[in-house]
């Protein structure tokens, strides 16, 4: 048999429709590849990991909220305030400390003071707070002018919680003024309740 010639425009178009059968397999093959992959997972928020996924940090631990000194007990109250003594030791009363005198009295038994106590941790919580970088150069000086100032003034004033205890440096002294006695109210409220009555059958004397 002699062979079959095709015209040369029906080649090209075999070749041009071979050549896109072609390109479409390939195509439909990295399609299979990409689902057979398992998925990347994002987390739901930028900046938010889901934790335990991989390849994603491990979320950071949430700092404890701070607490005034007054609300802890036991173990706790005591590292928050041997911490605070090596802060008021070591750097507010000698920075800050100036000389102690009747206009500006001191214990050296501060700790024994409770309101001093809360005063001092109150004064520490504000200086952490203000000397982080996130509150700009002035946080510093804010620190010195709305708490320090004020916290000092209050805690070692003329009459204040510490006026009965050292007033010369030559002279230590500690002494825990006493509070006021409950209100009249308070007292008569307590005078006023009603005894619990007997149980039946409970002897008398």
């Amino acid at each position: 048999m002699d062979p079959i010639r095709l015209p040369d425009t029906g080649l090209e178009s075999i070749e041009a429709s071979v050549r896109k059968l072609l390109d479409q397999s390939a195509e439909q093959a990295r399609q299979l590849d990409s689902l057979s992959a398992a998925p990347a997972l994002s987390p739901p928020f930028p900046g938010f990991p889901m934790p335990g996924l991989p390849g994603m940090p491990p979320p950071q631990p949430v700092p404890p909220e701070p607490r005034p000194i007054l609300e802890l007990e036991g173990e706790e109250y005591e590292n928050e305030l041997d911490t605070l003594t090596d802060w008021v030791d070591d750097f507010l009363m000698e920075t800050y400390g100036a000389e102690v005198t009747t206009a500006a009295p001191w214990c050296e038994q501060w700790q024994e003071h409770d309101d001093v106590v809360a005063w001092l941790h109150a004064l520490w919580m504000a200086y952490q707070q203000h000397k982080d970088p996130e509150t700009g150069l002035s946080g510093l000086f804010v620190w010195h002018r709305d708490f320090l100032t004020h916290a000092m003034a209050t805690v070692r004033a003329p009459g204040g919680p510490l006026s009965a205890c050292m007033t010369s440096p030559d002279r230590p002294a500690h002494r825990l003024l006493p509070g006021p006695k409950p209100s009249t109210r308070s007292s008569n409220t307590e005078a006023q309740e009603p005894e619990e009555p007997e149980e039946p059958g409970e002897a008398t004397e």
